[in-house]
This record gives C-alpha cells, sequence and structure tokens, in this order.
C-alpha cells in the first residue's frame, strides 16, 4: 500500500502558508511532503514563487514529516555545486528525512541568466553529471571536477548529513525514466503510467522507490471547482514539450487559451465526489507507486484537510475499493 503525502505548490502560495499548509497535512495524517522548487510561477495568477531552500529551513522545524523537492533543476540556474551545499544542509536540518528530487528542468525558471535552453538531450546529459557532482560532494572530502558541462575546483562541503541524501529522478517518458533507472535512488512522475514504472523498475530501479503526483481541487461546487482549475491551472493540459520550452509566464497565459473548461471537467478531481478522489489517487496505487502526493488548488485548504482526514486517507490506508463510498462529502 502507498504512502500518501501533500504536494506544496510554491507557484501559488507563500512561504508562510506553505508551512502552515505543510502542518495541516501533518494534522490530517499525510505521511510525507514533496514541494515545488520555481523561480517563475506558471501565470500570473498563482502570483507566488518562494525560494524553496529558505522554506525547507522552516519546515525542518514546523513538522517531522519527510521533505522532498519536486522538483529541482540542478544544471543551469543553480551550479550543483552550489545546489549541493544546500542539499547538505536541509538533510542536516531535517535530520535524515530529506530526499533531492531533480529533473531536466523547463525554460520558465532557468532560461533567467541569458544563456541558449539546450536541447532535450543535452539537458539530460547536464543532469547525469550535475547529480555526479552532488554525489560526489556529499561523501565529503575535496573534490575538483572538469566535466563536459561543469567545472568544480578545490570544493568541499563541511556541513554534511550523517548518512547518504537520495537522489530521485523525474521523468515523463522512456529516455527519463531510463535515466531514472540507471542513477537515481527512485523514481519521480506526475502520471499513474504502469509501463514507465514497469520500464523503471526492469531498466535498473529494481525495488527503489516509485512516487507520483496529481492535482485536485476540493470543493462543494463542482462547476466552481473547474473555474478554479482552468483559472489557476489550464497549464497542467498543454501538450507535448510546451511545459518545458514556452519561457515566460505570459506565454504559458497565452497558451493556456487552448484550454477550455471542458477539457478541465474530468481530467482531474474537481468537487466533493469521494469516489472520484479515492479513484484518481488509488490509480497510482494499481500502477505499482509507492508514494502518491495530492496537491489541493485553491484556497480552501482547511476544508480540503478535513475533508481528506475523515473521507479520503481513511479509504486509500484501509484498502477499501472504489465505489464502496457515499459518493459525497456531506
Amino acid at each position: 500500500m502507498p504512502e500518501y503525502g501533500y504536494f506544496l505548490a510554491s507557484e501559488e502560495f507563500g512561504p508562510h502558508e506553505l508551512v502552515e499548509q505543510a502542518r495541516m497535512a501533518e494534522q490530517a495524517g499525510f505521511d510525507c511532503l514533496w514541494i515545488s522548487d520555481h523561480y517563475h510561477p506558471w501565470n500570473d495568477a498563482q502570483g507566488q514563487s518562494p525560494f524553496v531552500w529558505n522554506v525547507l529551513g522552516a519546515l525542518a522545524e514546523a513538522v517531522s514529516l519527510p521533505v522532498e523537492t519536486a522538483v529541482t533543476c540542478p544544471t543551469v540556474r543553480i551550479h550543483p555545486a552550489v545546489l549541493a551545499q544546500a542539499v547538505a544542509t536541509s538533510a542536516v536540518q531535517l535530520e535524515g528525512r530529506f530526499r533531492f528530487g531533480v529533473g531536466t528542468g523547463e525554460a520558465l525558471n532557468e532560461h533567467i541568466l541569458g544563456g541558449p535552453w539546450p536541447s532535450a538531450h543535452v539537458r539530460m546529459e547536464m543532469l547525469e553529471e550535475a547529480v555526479t557532482v552532488i554525489r560526489r560532494l556529499l561523501e565529503g572530502g575535496e573534490v575538483t571536477h572538469r566535466g563536459e558541462h561543469y567545472t568544480v575546483e578545490n570544493a568541499r562541503i563541511y556541513t554534511l548529513p550523517e548518512g547518504p541524501v537520495p537522489i530521485d529522478i523525474s521523468g515523463f517518458g522512456p529516455q527519463a525514466t531510463a535515466l531514472a533507472a540507471r542513477i537515481g535512488d527512485g523514481y519521480l512522475t506526475m502520471s499513474p503510467d504502469e509501463e514507465l514504472v514497469t520500464q523503471f523498475r526492469k531498466g535498473g530501479g529494481g525495488a527503489k522507490p516509485v512516487a507520483g503526483g496529481l492535482k485536485v481541487c476540493y470543493g462543494p461546487d463542482r462547476a466552481e471547482c473547474v473555474r478554479r482549475v482552468h483559472g489557476l491551472w489550464a497549464s497542467q493540459l498543454l501538450p507535448g514539450e510546451l511545459g518545458q520550452v514556452l519561457p515566460t509566464p505570459r506565454h504559458f497565459e497565452q497558451a493556456e487559451t487552448l484550454v477550455t473548461e471542458r477539457m478541465v471537467d474530468g481530467a482531474l478531481p474537481c468537487g466533493p465526489d469521494v469516489d472520484e478522489h479515492v479513484s484518481a489517487l488509488g490509480a497510482f496505487a494499481r500502477a505499482g507507486f509507492d508514494r502518491v502526493y495530492v496537491n489541493q488548488i485553491g484556497p480552501d485548504q482547511q476544508e480540503f484537510f478535513d475533508f481528506y482526514r475523515t473521507k479520503v486517507l481513511p479509504q486509500l490506508k484501509n484498502g477499501t475499493p472504489t465505489g464502496a463510498t457515499s459518493g459525497s462529502a456531506q
């Protein structure tokens, strides 16, 4: 049976709100936390983007849950040697409860320094080299590295955690999944795709943890929830590689005009139907995931946590089959 975690959305909430949501998640019975790492939100309506490493320090003091970035791009915006120091400090603060989730990133966050946005193949090369650099630095001792994409000279991290920090690789297609199987301590993805889970496990991932996440919008009025998702997170439904290559929130807003409310309706759980929420999260369990993270879209956070604490999580953790619920939160 998977663990169920809460996904903190740094694009939609400021640091104080994120920490408070983490507290509510722990009180509601969630097992773990994801937190996104962005420089920009996807659109201006979301309106936030705090620096994740500050928030991680606050989370270490506020909750006792395991925490993971989902995900950090360690290749362009911040040099991997600097991120290795941030990872080490967070792991010390969280006392062994930190996992470092990484991926190849999006131009939205990474192009800000003015350099070219590499092709997908080059981004995967950079990610593999960055992970190598970070792992070497986390082992302690002085590191000098001269590679294809990064140079490190006489670097040593002095504040180190007691044990190794797991580094999980994000992937949404076969090539990234193969990379995760080869170099990752775990695999992260955002859809309950059993084929990708099987590829990861057979390709070298074995019994390493697989984690996935989804967004929902709980509320008493399903139509209002659909409108809220459409206004805040239509980017979730953009096709192909647009999410990786569009450079600014303004460009995402232009692309989101292609997404209609009808497309949102049914794409993710909206409203108060318990079965709909249980079924969506249960799909990850059926696909072989070890952890499933859920994010509530919009301001009704306390209502969401009450709903999941009383209606959804008990069924998921008890293994109640979908269809055996009352069908609503009322």
